[in-house]
Order: C-alpha cells, then structure tokens, then sequence
C-alpha cells in the first residue's frame, strides 16, 4: 500500500458533458412517420455505467483521523452496560442470585408472588374508622455489667434484660390516627428500623420488630386488618433481609461460598452470629411477637441447615393463636416464606391447609360473634376479610401438587360443608384445568352453601373464571350456563349482577353461538337499564364487548344480533362511546385483518391521504398527518406515506413561501423534520427505515436545515449494524446485501453536498459510514465490502474537485468551505489510498483461494475507477492501473467485448487535451482470452 499515492484527476464537467453529447443522425421527411422509430447513432463513446457501493475506512492506517462517530458505533449500548455491571456484583448479589435460581428450580413463572396481590390489598380494605399505635419502645438507662463464670453466660444474661427492657419501658400511644396517618406511622416505623441498623442498633432494631409484630394481634379495627397485615409484614421483610445481608458477608469471609454449599463450608463467626439471633428471638415470651419475626428471620438459617426443622416447628407454634383471623394471616407470611427458601417442603404446606380447616368452626364461635357485634360488622364482611390469606395458602399448596392431593383436599372442604368462604378460595387458587373437569362437582357444593354467609354469585363468579381459562367437558356446557345463569340473573345489585355477568359472557362466547350470545346482551339490558345502572358499570360493559369482539369475527354475525346495537346504546358518554367504536373498529380492521387485506386497506388509505388538501394551510395539512398517524400507527404502509407526505409539505412551503415569513417557515419545516424523525424508528421494515432517514435527510438539507439533516443521516448509520443479512420478501427469505449496497450507494452520492459539521472533524459522516462497513457482519465468501471501498472513492475524488458536479441552493458545501485547501486533499488522498490497500489486500486473499473468477471481476472495477477518477500522469498510479488490467486478465474470465469497449474509450479519451499519458498506457493493455 505504500506504493500507491492517490491524485484525483482534476475534472472539467461541462466540457466532459458535451463530448459525451449524442449526435443526432438525419431524416429524410420521406422516411418519418409518427409511429417509426427515430435512428439515434452513438457517435461518441460513452462510459461504461459503475456500479456503486459505500466506503468504510480501514482501522489498520495510522494516517486515518479518528472518527467522530465511532462512540455511536463502537457497542457500548445499554444491555452491554447492564452486562458489565452485573458482573462485578457483591459476594451478597451473587448469593441472592444463587437463592433466586434455586428457587426457580422448583418455583417458576406460573406462579404469582405476593408482590401481585400486595398493591390489590391495600386498595381493597380499606377503612374511615380512627386508628391507634400502642408501642413500648423500652428505656435507654445503662445496665452496670455483672460478673459472670462464663462469656457464654454473660451473653445469655445479657440479651434477656435488653428484651425483657421491652416491658419495663415507657409507653408510647397513638390515637385517633386516620387510615392515611397510621400508613405514615408505620413507614416511619420502617425508616427507623433501617437507621437503626445502619447505625450499629440492633437490639433497637429488633425492639423496633417485636413491637411491630404485637400491632398484629390488636382486631380493634378488623375490616382494616388485612391492610394492616400487609404493611407490617413489610417491616419483617427488611428485618429478615438486613439480618441475612448481614450473615452472609461473614460467610463470604475469606473467600465467597460456591453457588451450592453445605453448613459444614460456612465459617464459625457466621454460624455464631446466627445463633445469637436466633436465642435472642426465641428469647420474647408472647408467642406473636416472636412468631413473627421468627419467621422473617428463617431465609439467614440456610447457613445452619436449620429449615428444614424450622419451618414445622413455626407450623406447630401458630396452633397457639386463638382468634382465626389472626392465625390464618400468619400462616399466609409462613407459607409465604416457605415458598421462596423451601418450596420443597411441601409437607409443612400442606399441615399449615388442614390446621387452617380445623380453625374454621372458631368463625362461628361466640368470641368471633361478640367481636362483629361490637364492632357492628356483618358475617359476610366479615368472612371476606379471610379471602386473601386463604387465597395465598391454597396458592402455595396446589402449586404442581399432584392430582391426588388437590382430591384430597376438594374432599376435605366438602365435610367441612356449607363453607362458601373455603370453596370460593378453593376455585380461585386450584389449576383451572382441575376446577373444570369437575365443574358439575363444584356446582353442587355452591348450591349446598347458605346464601347468608357467602353471596352464591360471587362463587359462580370464581368458577366462570377457572372456566374462562380451561374447558368443561362438552356435554356439560349447557347445563352449567343454564345453573350459572339461574343465580345471577336474580341478584338485584346492579353493580354486583354485572361484575359476575361480565365474567360469564367470556365462557358463553366461547362455546356457544350467537343465539346464546344474544340472549345473555339482553338479559344484561333488562338489569343495566333501570335507573340508568349502567352509568355507574361502564367498565364491565366495555370489557364485555372486548370479550365478545376476540370470538367473533364476522362484521355480519356481529351486527345480526338483535341485542347488539341496544346494548351499545348504553354506553351514552361520548367519551366512552367513541373509544369503544374505536375498538371495534381496531379488531375488524386491523387486529384480526390478514396481511393482504391490510395491504388493501393501506392502498385505499394512502389514496385517500393523497387527495387530503388544505391548500396553503400548511400547519393544518401537518396536524392531519399527525392524527392519521395515530389512528393507523399499525398499518405500516399508511406510515410510510404519511412520511412522504410531511416531507412533500416541507418541499412546497419552501417554494411557496419563499421570501417571505422566513422564521415561520423554517419553523415549519423544522416541525416536518421532526415529525419525520420521531415517526421513522416506529416501522419495522429496516430498509424503509434507511431509505425515510436518507430521503428526510435531503429534504432537510434543501430546506437549509443542517443540524436535522446532520440527525437524520446520523441516524441512518447508526440503523445500519441492524441490518440482517437476509429479509423476508413476499413470505421467501432473499439475502439482504444487494438492497444493503444499493442503499449505501445511494447514501454516498447524497454526502457529496452534505457539508461537514464545524465541531465533527473532515468527513465525519464518510468516515463513520466506513466504519459500520468495516465492523458489519457480510456474508461468508462476500466481495461486498470491498466492493463499498472501490464505490467510495469516486466520491473522495469528487469532493476534491474545485467545484463540485451538484450543489443545493444557498447551502455551502465542503468546496465552499475548505476552498481546496491542501490539508483537506490530504486527508481524501490519505483515505483514498486506505482504500485501495484494502482492496488489494482482498485481491491477494482471493489469489490464495484459487477464486479467481472473483479476483478478476474486482480488479476490473478497481481499474476502471482508477481510470475515470485517479490522476494517472501519476507513474505509480499509472503502472498500478495496468496491473489490474492484466490481473483481471490473467485468467481470461473477462469479458471480451466489454473489454474491447474499454479499450476504444481510453483511445478516444487519450485524444483530449491532457491526456496524452493514456496513449502510453493504452500500448501496455493487452488482451487475454481463456484457453
């Protein structure tokens, strides 16, 4: 490479342009008529058409200047961030790392976690009634050490003062607190338990805990307890996590354990301070407040093997609860935990299930009575506030319980009998496939059930939506709609009959035709129209159309319904109304449409779009766009047009504001531009995506716009890396690299008037373009991007000329800005020449691998751009030229007429003025045939 040294040929364009004019041969009028052919003879030889492709510079010449895009190219992206940071993560991320994929091993996906059902809790029970804090925070006085026999004695004698420092406290009571006030509280309570411990307080840190844990046993407020529930137990979640972040940084003392280790590979000084925590927990005397944290506390016994032993123990323990609702929320948190340290347990799971159906005759006892007598809460109130805790044990115990199991415990449930609230959370949690191979079963159990304790439709409800997801048996259907329907067509609370009506019409449209369909809309009707009850149900009444439009596809089946349009005149909001026409609209036309069907609708679109004119009112033409844009954002071919639309508007009020309103109409175009580039990343096609960028990037540039054309070409390199090296085409996969260099041909005729940024650095977009050619993955056995190198550098030689072959109005290029300055001809020769060595270097490797078909085909195209763009008076230039002729030759695989051609147009080239030099050249090309 070092023997190359590129001059362009200086070029005289319109001088050239007429010696390649035509020379139009006479007619005699005898001859003519209109319909005959006019002879045109050629009397000048043409050259021959090249065949363009983009440049990429070579990383291996040092004489290259850095190039300014190369942080946009270079791959540090987001994902390779993440990447790097995750794998400098503490011994402590890794182990939870570690905890999380065993968990997965047993607990996947399928399952729902608690995080789910938290937010749903705390909006559903809810309360007006005045709150209180009871806490006995203990006192601060000093404790004189004592003398002990032993250190062992000492601690132990220690930590049962500090707790039994709880009770001898003063008193701290909050009263009258609002439901939004005891939430702060109890925040406070939280960020007060965090300092603690930052601080080095523990043992106030666990004060902080047990008194937490106590505010679990106070009823006072019950509809509110569920909530309440939540809410500590989130103080216990930081508990348990500070004291397992705390344990296993010792355990990574001196080295971090291995993903799977045993208890006998963790370190004394771990151990040790687990087991302090441990007595100084078992140490409380009330069984919630050590129940409690106990079991937040259990995921830091991993270190000690003691799980497994503890989490029966913690099942026993909450036998000694005696009000039901109480005991039912701390067996929810034990399987809770269970499920995330040791969903291989299942036994204990399953004891804490059948210690729950035990308690349930204490929910009719007289303690449980007098409480909602005094606190005037209702059974049916009442009994709902057990449905989230038993929901979340059903939960964790049917989790891929086997088929046995689930059996067992449906029999279980049925001897308990008239237990609504159990069978409710029963259909709610069990596999949708269990409930509904057995839904006649479960039916009879909802007709067993008292109507007093447990609303019946809110039972079918549960069971239409495990029917929702899995099928009954088909002969069964019928009846269980007939049963389902007796009951909820006879709830009178409009708002309750619609919340099970909208549930059931899923299963209705999914097994059955439009005559059941119709006849559930008006029964819908005839309970939603008194009082206009519908006003208040808008939701439900859209999500049954929603349910309705996912099953039926057919416009005509749809609107035969007699029950149809009426039940559509119910909604009246026109708010409401509109979005959902617009739904149906967005299922019949484009959800459910097939792709030919939506490449009609997109034709008669963009024919429509095409004729919308607002004359000289341009900003309202654009805001036509802009809503256009958001009605059909998922036909694609509309955006496309769209697209071609602003950038048209963009165009003509240029022209035809011109001279006048400058500022408003650069403002203008610069609304179009940006229209433009927000609207392009949002198609899928990528080289719709290249070809929109580059297309509103000349747009910009006529409009004078330089900083939006610098974006819009930027980003279209920045697309490039995307492309996939094949594309679907009316449904075949073809090899993407023939549109790929047909586009960066494109691209580079367009950079030959784009001026350089003054802050980028010379040829910052040329030189970014290089470099995706250079890091883009072709094709095995590709010459493509040698081919890119040799289309570049008719550009470099054009850019280096005194004026340039096309310019835009009022726009300076680089012929204008750098006025030939030489350290700029440097630079195009210095890539230039990196470009040539490139390609050489490729002929070389081709030579090697015997393709030589190949090598000759490429070093003709070097050749002839040499010749029509290199300054060959230059001897090495000159000498190079003929050793691709003879290269390309050498085997005889080119072609004898094109070659012929050639010849003939550097004999009649060497014939113009200064270019003397090509009659030498021209006796030292041969030609070769392939013997």
């Amino acid at each position: 490479m070092a023997a190359v040294q590129w001059h362009s040929r200086a070029r005289r364009y319109e001088s050239e342009l007429q010696s390649c004019g035509l020379e139009v041969a006479p007619v005699e009028f005898s001859d003519y008529h209109p319909l005959k052919s006019i002879t045109v003879t050629d009397s000048k030889s043409r050259r021959g058409a090249r065949k363009g492709s983009t440049s990429s510079s070579s990383s291996s010449s040092s004489s290259v200047a850095p190039d300014p895009l190369s942080s946009m190219l270079d791959g540090t992206d987001p994902l390779s961030m993440f990447a790097a940071a995750s794998a400098s993560e503490s011994p402590l991320t890794l182990s939870q790392s570690r905890k999380r994929r065993e968990k997965e091993d047993e607990v996947g996906v399928d399952f729902e976690p608690w995080s789910s059902k938290r937010g749903e809790i705390l909006a559903r029970f809810t309360t007006t009634e005045k709150l209180s804090i009871n806490l006995f925070m203990g006192s601060d006085k000093g404790k004189a050490p004592s003398l002990a026999s032993s250190a062992v004695s000492e601690k132990v004698r220690t930590r049962l003062e500090e707790l039994d420092d709880l009770e001898e406290g003063s008193q701290r009571e909050l009263l009258n607190l609002s439901q939004q006030d005891y939430v702060n509280r109890i925040e406070e309570l939280n960020q007060s338990l965090k300092e603690a411990w930052a601080s080095d307080q523990k043992v106030k840190a666990l004060k902080i805990v047990i008194q937490c844990s106590k505010l679990l046993s106070d009823t006072a407020v019950i509809q509110f307890y569920p909530s309440k529930f939540v809410l500590i137990t989130d103080i216990l979640d930081t508990f348990g996590r500070l004291v397992y972040e705390r344990i296993w940084s010792m355990c990574s003392d001196p080295r971090p354990l291995p993903d799977s280790f045993t208890a006998d590979e963790v370190n004394d000084t771990a151990k040790e301070t687990c087991l302090n925590w441990f007595f100084k927990i078992a140490s409380i005397r009330e069984l919630i407040p050590r129940l409690r944290p106990f079991t937040g506390f259990t995921p830091s016994l991993c270190v000690l093997s003691g799980i497994q032993e503890t989490v029966p123990r913690l099942t026993a323990m909450i036998r000694g609860i005696g009000d039901p609702l109480v005991a039912v929320y701390a067996r929810a948190y034990l399987c809770r935990i269970g499920m995330e340290v040791a969903p291989h347990l299942k036994d204990s799971l399953n004891k804490n299930f059948f210690d729950l159906l035990g308690t349930f005759r204490q929910i009719h006892g007289d303690s449980v009575q007098n409480q909602l007598v005094l606190q005037r809460v209702e059974i049916p109130v009442y009994l709902t506030l057990y449905s989230p805790a038993i929901h979340w044990i059903l939960q964790c115990v049917s989790y891929r319980a086997p088929e046995a199991l689930l059996t067992e415990m449906m029999e279980r449930c049925k001897k308990l009998g008239n237990n609504a609230l159990l069978l409710n959370s029963v259909m709610w949690a069990f596999r949708a496939e269990f409930i509904a191979t057995r839904a006649t079963d479960f039916i009879g159990m909802i007709k067993d059930c008292d109507e007093a304790g447990f609303p019946k439709h809110l039972l079918f409800g549960s069971l239409g939506r495990s029917l929702a997801c899995a099928d009954p048996p088909e002969a069964e259907r019928l009846p269980i709609l007939n049963e389902a329907w007796k009951v909820i067509t006879k709830v009178r609370s409009p708002q309750d009959y619609i919340n099970c009506a909208e549930i059931w019409v899923e299963f209705t449209c999914r097994h059955f035709t439009k005559r059941e369909v119709n006849t559930v809309l008006s029964d819908i009707i005839k309970h939603m129209t008194p009082d206009r009850a519908f006003e208040d149900a808008y939701p439900q009444l859209q999500s049954v159309i929603r349910k309705i439009l996912t099953y039926f596809h057919d416009f005509s089946v749809l609107f035969s319904m007699e029950r149809f349009l009426p039940f559509m005149d119910m909604f009246q909001k026109d708010s409401v109304r509109v979005e959902v026409c617009r739904s149906i609209m967005d299922v019949f036309i484009n959800a459910l449409t097939l792709e030919d069907e939506k490449r009609s609708l997109a034709l008669l679109i963009n024919g429509f779009i095409r004729m919308v004119s607002f004359g000289r009112d341009f900003e309202q033409q654009l805001s036509f766009c802009v809503e256009a844009r958001a009605t059909f954002c998922n036909l694609e071919p509309v955006l496309v047009q769209l697209i071609h639309t602003v950038n048209q508007l963009a165009m003509e009020t240029r022209r035809v504001m011109r001279g006048s309103h400058s500022r408003k109409t650069a403002a203008f175009v610069r609304a179009c531009a940006a229209y433009s580039f927000i609207t392009i990343p949002s198609l899928t096609s990528i080289f719709s995506r290249l070809n929109l960028y580059l297309l509103s990037g000349q747009v910009a540039l006529a409009n004078q716009c330089l900083s939006q054309a610098d974006a819009f070409l930027k980003a279209a390199v920045s697309v490039l890396p995307e492309v996939p090296r094949s594309i679907s085409i009316e449904g075949k996969l073809r090899s993407s690299e023939g549109f790929l260099l047909d586009f960066i041909n494109n691209f580079l005729s367009a950079l030959l008037v784009v001026p350089d940024h003054p802050e980028a650095g010379v040829l910052f977009l040329v030189r970014g373009l290089l470099n995706m050619v250079q890091d883009y993955t072709w094709e095995d056995n590709s010459d493509a991007k040698v081919q890119v190198y040799i289309s570049a550098l008719p550009l470099l030689a054009a850019m280096s000329q005194e004026s340039y072959l096309y310019s835009i109005p009022k726009v300076d290029s680089n012929e204008t800005l750098y006025g030939g300055d030489p350290k700029f001809l440097a630079e195009i020769n210095k890539l230039c020449e990196t470009l040539i060595g490139q390609v050489l270097d490729h002929l070389k490797t081709l030579g090697r691998d015997e393709s030589v078909h190949r090598q000759g085909s490429l070093a003709f195209s070097l050749f002839g751009c040499l010749l029509s763009h290199g300054d060959l008076r230059n001897n090495k230039l000159n000498q190079l030229a003929v050793n691709l002729w003879n290269l390309s030759h050498k085997q005889g695989y080119c072609n004898t007429r094109t070659s012929v051609r050639t010849l003939e147009f550097i004999k009649h080239q060497a014939q113009q003025p200064d270019m003397a030099h090509l009659s030498d050249m021209l006796q030292r090309l041969t030609l070769q045939s392939r013997t």
